[in-house]
Order: C-alpha cells, then sequence, then structure tokens
C-alpha cells in the first residue's frame, strides 16, 4: 500500500474493515487521478490529500468525510468529474468534494474576486452540509505546514488569508487546536522576524518562570485534594505566540507584563464541581474583581464553555484559571468535530452542530443580499471577530452579537423587518440613540413604525454583516424603485414633445431599444434614464423610431423640443429620495428659478438658474426644466455670509435672531475681517426663500450687522 499505511493504521483505530476498505478504493482512485502530479517539495501530489485525510481521521471524522478528503483536488486538477466521484462513492461524497473545489472555469477580473467567488461557493456548500468545511479546514492546515516550499510572496498572501478568514472560522466553529495553528504558522511566514525574537523571548521567559510556577501549581494541588474533589487535573497554560503578539499590538502593553501572568487549566468530572472548584481557588487567593466570567452558564457562539478567574496570587503576581469539564475541554480543542453528528449514525443534533448551522443560515442569507462576492466576503469578515457581548431580549432570551455592536445590529439579529422598521431603542427601560454601542447584561427593547424604512447613516455604526447587507440592500432596492418613478416621468415628458406617451410605443420598437442598449427590461431603461445614465429625449427619439432620412432636421427638432419642454418643467418636492439631489455649490431652495442636470449613477442634481456650475451645460441634452411643486414642506440647506462690528454677546444675539425665525443653524464658522469687523458663515436650515428673507430681515435688525449675503456657490 505504501503511502495509505499510516492513514490505514489510524482508520482502524476506529471504523470497521469495510469502511477502511471504501475509503482505500477512493486512495487508489485518487492515486491514479493524481499520477505524475508532484508538489512543490518535490514529494507525488497523493501525499497532500492522504495528509489532509489523516487529519480528519484523528478528529475521527466518518468515511464519507475522509473519501472527500482524499479527492478533495481531483475535480479541480484532473480528468475525474462530479458525475463519475458519484457513481463510485455516492452522492454525498461527491457534492463534498465539488464544494470544496474552487470555481476554475470562470475567469475573474481580479484574484481577489476569484478568492471571495470561490469562498461565496463553499459558503452555499457547507450550508447543507458542514463538513465541506472540515475537509476545506484540514486542507487548508497541510498547506499551511508545507508552506515552506513556496516562494515568499505567495507565502505571504496564503498567510494573511489564513489569519483573516480560516482561523476566524476556526474559531466561530469552537477548534481551538486549527486556530492556534493557523495563527502561529501564519504569523511565522507573515513575519518571519517578529516570530523569531518573540519565540526566543517566550523561550527565556518559561525558564525564568519554572521555580514560581511549580510553587503555585503545588499550592492549587495541596488546596483541591483537601477538598476531596473526584478525578480533577491540573495543567499549566501557555499563551501561544501570535496571541501574544497580538496582545502587545491591540493592548499597547511590553512583553513583560503578558508573560507575569500565571495561568492554568482545571479540568473536572461534572458541571457542579466546576462551581466547587470554584469556590475552593476563591478561598485560596483573592479574585480579581470584574475578571469572572461564566462561560458555562452563557456559552460562546461557538458552543465553547468554562470558568474563567483571574487571581492575586503569591508575591502578587497574577494567575489566570480556567475550569471546565472534560466533555468541554474536548469542546475547546475540537469544536464541532468533537460531537459530529453522523459519527454514530446518531441523529440527535448537539448544541455545537445548532449553533454551527444557525451561522451557517446567518452567511446564506448574508450572500443572498450582497451585490457582489467581495461585499459578501468583507461582511463575513466583520462578523469573524471572535468578542462578543451578550445582552437580553424584553423576554429574557439572550443574544450575542460582535463586539462594538449597536441597537441596530440587535434589531437585525432578531429578525430582518425589524431591523428595517426600528425607529428606536430602549436600554434598561431608558430610551437611548440607536447609535448606542451596547454592554454586556443589558436588556434591549426594539420600537418599530410600520412605515419606517433604515436609514443610510446607520451604515456609519453597525458592525454586523447582517444588518450591513440588509440595509443596503433595502438602499439599493429603494434607489431603483425611485430611479424607476423618476425616469417614467422624464420619459413621459419627452415623448410628449412628440405627442406620444409611453402606451403609444409598439413592444416591437422597446425590445429593439432594450437590445441596443444591452438591457433586459423596461424597467431597467427607466432606471438608467432615471439614475441620468441615458438622456430621456434621445431615448424617446428611439423609441419612437426616427427614420435615418431625418436625422438631417434633428437639430432643429432637438431646438424646438428643448423650447417645449421648457414649457412644462418637470415638478419637484426636493424630497423624493436618492435620485433627486440638491446642488451643494448654489444650495437651491424652494422659491428659486431651478434647473436640473443629469449626473450620471446619481440621478437629477438640482441647481440656481443662475449657478456658475452649469453654465456651459444650460443649452445641452444634460439640463432638465424643473419648478417647485406648490405647498412644499420640508428643511433645506443654504449658505449666508455676515458681516458683524465684533462686540461682546454678538454671536449669541446672532443665534437668537436665527431661533427667533424660526430657522436652525447647522454649522458655523468666524473668520476676523480687520480689528472691528469679522466674518461669519452661515449654514442654516429653511424652509423657503420667504423663510429665508424673513431670517435675513432679523439678523439686518441687529445693530451690529454691517452686511449680509447669501453665498450662490462654494
Amino acid at each position: 500500500m505504501g503511502h495509505f499505511d499510516g492513514l490505514q493504521a489510524e482508520l482502524e483505530q476506529y471504523l470497521e474493515a469495510e469502511q477502511v476498505e471504501q475509503i482505500h478504493e477512493a486512495y487508489l482512485l485518487g492515486k491514479e487521478a493524481h499520477e505524475g502530479q508532484t508538489r512543490r517539495t518535490g514529494e507525488p501530489y497523493i501525499t497532500h490529500p492522504l495528509a489532509v485525510a489523516k487529519i480528519m481521521a484523528e478528529m475521527r471524522m466518518d468515511p464519507q468525510s475522509i473519501m472527500a478528503a482524499i479527492l478533495h483536488d481531483v475535480i479541480e486538477d484532473t480528468p475525474v468529474d462530479k458525475k463519475s466521484l458519484e457513481k463510485k462513492f455516492g452522492k454525498v461524497v461527491a457534492e463534498l468534494v465539488d464544494g470544496v473545489s474552487k470555481l476554475t472555469q470562470i475567469k475573474f477580473e481580479s484574484r481577489a474576486e476569484a478568492q471571495a467567488e470561490n469562498f461565496r461557493k463553499m459558503v452555499l456548500a457547507m450550508a447543507k452540509d458542514i463538513r465541506v468545511i472540515l475537509v476545506k479546514l484540514a486542507d487548508r492546515l497541510h498547506n499551511m505546514r508545507t508552506l515552506g516550499a513556496l516562494g515568499p510572496d505567495k507565502r505571504r498572501r496564503i498567510a494573511l488569508e489564513t489569519l483573516e478568514i480560516y482561523a476566524p472560522i476556526a474559531n466561530r466553529l469552537g477548534m481551538h487546536n486549527f486556530r492556534i495553528e493557523f495563527e502561529d504558522l501564519g504569523f511565522a511566514a507573515l513575519y518571519p522576524m517578529r516570530y523569531r525574537v518573540l519565540e526566543e523571548a517566550v523561550r527565556k521567559a518559561r525558564g525564568n518562570r519554572k521555580e514560581i510556577l511549580s510553587v503555585i501549581k503545588k499550592t492549587i494541588r495541596e488546596c483541591l485534594d483537601d477538598k476531596h474533589f473526584p478525578d480533577w487535573k491540573i495543567s499549566g497554560r501557555e499563551k501561544h505566540l501570535y496571541s501574544i503578539y497580538r496582545k502587545m499590538r491591540t493592548k499597547r502593553i511590553p512583553f513583560s507584563e503578558i508573560m507575569d501572568v500565571y495561568a492554568f487549566r482545571v479540568v473536572v468530572d461534572d458541571i457542579d464541581t466546576c462551581y466547587r472548584v470554584l469556590g475552593a481557588v476563591h478561598n485560596l487567593y483573592k479574585p480579581v474583581p470584574e475578571r469572572f466570567k461564566d462561560y458555562i452558564a452563557i456559552p460562546k457562539a461557538n458552543g465553547y464553555q468554562s470558568l474563567h478567574t483571574t487571581l492575586f496570587g503569591p508575591y502578587g503576581v497574577p494567575i489566570e484559571i480556567q475550569i471546565r469539564t472534560v466533555e468541554m475541554n474536548q469542546m475547546a480543542d475540537t469544536g464541532i468535530a468533537s460531537h459530529w453528528l453522523y459519527k454514530s449514525g446518531d441523529t440527535s443534533t448537539s448544541k455545537a452542530h445548532i449553533r454551527a448551522q444557525a451561522w451557517l443560515s446567518g452567511l446564506v442569507e448574508l450572500q443572498q443580499n450582497t451585490g457582489s462576492s467581495l461585499e459578501f466576503i468583507e461582511n463575513v469578515k466583520i462578523d469573524l471577530f471572535p468578542d462578543e457581548v451578550y445582552v437580553f431580549t424584553p423576554k429574557g432570551n439572550i443574544l450575542e452579537l460582535p463586539n462594538g455592536a449597536s441597537a441596530v445590529d440587535f434589531a437585525y439579529a432578531i429578525h430582518t423587518d425589524i431591523g428595517n422598521t426600528c425607529v428606536a431603542v430602549k436600554i434598561n427601560r431608558r430610551l437611548t440613540p440607536l447609535s448606542t454601542q451596547l454592554s454586556n447584561g443589558q436588556t434591549i427593547e426594539i420600537i418599530t413604525s410600520p412605515g419606517a424604512r433604515p436609514n443610510p447613516a446607520w451604515l456609519n455604526f453597525v458592525v454586523t454583516g447582517k444588518a450591513r447587507s440588509n440595509i443596503r440592500h433595502f438602499l439599493k432596492k429603494q434607489r431603483r424603485t425611485e430611479s424607476i418613478a423618476l425616469g417614467t416621468r422624464l420619459l413621459e415628458r419627452a415623448l410628449s414633445t412628440m405627442s406620444l406617451t409611453v402606451e403609444d410605443i409598439p413592444q416591437q420598437n422597446i425590445d429593439t431599444v432594450l437590445g441596443e442598449s444591452d438591457l433586459e427590461t423596461f424597467d431597467d431603461l427607466l432606471e438608467s434614464i432615471g439614475l441620468g445614465s441615458r438622456v430621456p429625449l434621445i431615448v424617446a427619439r428611439r423609441l419612437a423610431c426616427v427614420e435615418k432620412a431625418e436625422l438631417d432636421a434633428e437639430e432643429a427638432e432637438k431646438r424646438t423640443a428643448m423650447e417645449q419642454l421648457s414649457k412644462q418643467p418637470l415638478l419637484i418636492k426636493g424630497t423624493e429620495g436618492m435620485v433627486i439631489n440638491t446642488a451643494h455649490c448654489c444650495h437651491p431652495i424652494p422659491g428659486d428659478v431651478i434647473v436640473g442636470l443629469l449626473d450620471a449613477g446619481r440621478g437629477i442634481i438640482v441647481h440656481t438658474e443662475d449657478c456658475q456650475q452649469i453654465k456651459e451645460l444650460r443649452n445641452t441634452d444634460k439640463c432638465i426644466y424643473l419648478s417647485w411643486e406648490d405647498n412644499i414642506k420640508g428643511d433645506f440647506i443654504v449658505k449666508i455670509i455676515v458681516e458683524l462690528i465684533n462686540a461682546r454677546g454678538v454671536l449669541a444675539a446672532l443665534a437668537a435672531a436665527v431661533s427667533d425665525a424660526n430657522a436652525n443653524i447647522e454649522n458655523i464658522s468666524v473668520e476676523e475681517k480687520d480689528g472691528r469687523y469679522c466674518v461669519v458663515n452661515l449654514t442654516l436650515t429653511v424652509q423657503d426663500r420667504v423663510h429665508l428673507a424673513k431670517t435675513m430681515r432679523r439678523i439686518r435688525n441687529l445693530k451690529e450687522a454691517a452686511k449680509i449675503t447669501r453665498i450662490k456657490g462654494d
């Protein structure tokens, strides 16, 4: 058998002979398929799939997973296809192999896009069968162990991807051993010099710590012996290098402070003993306030359970102690693999498996609401942050959220509809802003309104991928709806110059224009008009099928059409949404004579008629004649400059005058003009020109006011 011997010895420890024989058949197929292929190390390629299978066997995974591990590269790198695998080894094995395989048939614009799309494909496969990610993690682990054979650039790229994606996924699935090895191997490949320096420093520090470590350990042993606890074990707990490095970077503390902490783990037989051991060590050494965490009562999101406490030890040194059961210890090391659903044919699902499936379901929902693979993978990275806060719903249910999560993140975590319609939040029964960061133990109550919708400003403070992707998805959908509505109005207006309506246009003409424009539906065409990507007058002429012979008279007709459009301007409120925006250069307000400029991708930008920014575009197809609707309600930004005589309390008097006029100051800045005068730049919100005139009169009545001017250009 040769290469298969080591794997066979591992498999025979827990699988039946018939199952081992099936795995051997998979090995023979893999060996034949990879014949002639070698790794960068010079070894036959089959050694890599066998090593991956051995990692899976050490976790005591089922035969199908082992076969998928051996065959995981055959679809990608050899002529063997999914159908032949399904015929020989069954549908489950074929699906697992396909889920791990990369998207090799599709050409991507960049390596980042390819990696992101491959990850998206893997997530969908994981949702069907979580064993896909276990095979992938084992595959990545062996690749990291043999990373030295690659060039420096590729080595660093793979190491960075491992630290950003695969180590956090292993952590999210509770696979502590995988995470530690990923992090240390990735750290060594990404920062080899820092790794060597830190490794040497740790080696020296451990030598100096031996004496005090043995004293503390002996004292704790004697304490536990005196209490007659059954079946307990104590061991020292070493921090791995990447954990030390990360703590030094994030907390900005020196190496000496990290190594001053002495860590131990006590493993007992049941949960009751965990709490009794906790009481014993708290009697032995005084606990540090606020450094106790009960992950048994409230497990982490990845299923991790343990009691954590920090004590004041002898000589004043801090001692960290973790107390857990044997089962919890196994769960902490291998996570979901320790309670594998398919191990013994048991159909009952473990809590770890349920949590993992819930997380994967969330990822699937996430990818459905993201526009691109790159956006999806960024949202996933956000959700893989390990730090969590635990908060309560009004009914007392516990919800885990990432550190820094806001009330909006909480709302989306409960349900997408609650997130989309939330308007306020009560934290511990007190109204607080939606942007408030949540803390452990708080009770959160979300207040919703049926007519509410997500605010783009929420994207500035939400931290979960689910909240971010749902807000963006809603805004994109809303923008499309608004763009189609505006596009319809613009097209109807342009067609009216030819005495036509949309209903008068034959479907054949619409299909022709869609084909020329490379668009699928009429709504897509209307959206592109609304977004300013297409000129409505030109689209209208194409829909009306202007003959080639008529093109000579086109300029004259266009002028006539423009004159007609100017007589029937488009009515706007100024609050239509994301596709009609007021210009920042002239800040038009109701009552101003206005024109619109089609801006590709943004819709219509509203300017005042005398704005210098659009002077050269006034008589072009991009210019749209606009008019304000009657009875507009809302606040509009306007800028004014006030020259004031320097005097005590003059700014307070200015603010009072603005307030008396029921206007609001959004921004204010003061510049010294000379010793006697100062110039005040004011950004106000007003309702219209009449309201602005009233506000300016109030300011002009101040005895210190020398001059007041409205700004119509930045």
